[in-house]
């Protein structure tokens, strides 16, 4: 059986820790700034974790099977 490939995108955007929960960026900080508050903005710098059971989690674990 051939290897499986693992989603491209998906490889530049999540990164598994070593507890194996995923962490990625959040969206928005990418231009139409002036209208954000300043509190918006500094909880959007941080990086959120995604735990290894939910369904975003079980998606990931398809998207790359061999991180």
């Amino acid at each position: 059986m051939p290897k499986m490939k693992s989603h491209s995108g998906a490889k530049k955007r999540f990164k598994k820790t070593t507890t194996g929960k995923w962490l990625h960026r959040k969206s928005g900080l990418r231009h139409l700034l002036t209208g954000m508050s300043a509190k918006r903005g500094r909880t959007l710098r941080t990086a959120k974790v995604e735990e290894k059971n939910s369904a975003e989690g079980r998606m990931l674990k398809a998207y790359l099977p061999y991180e």
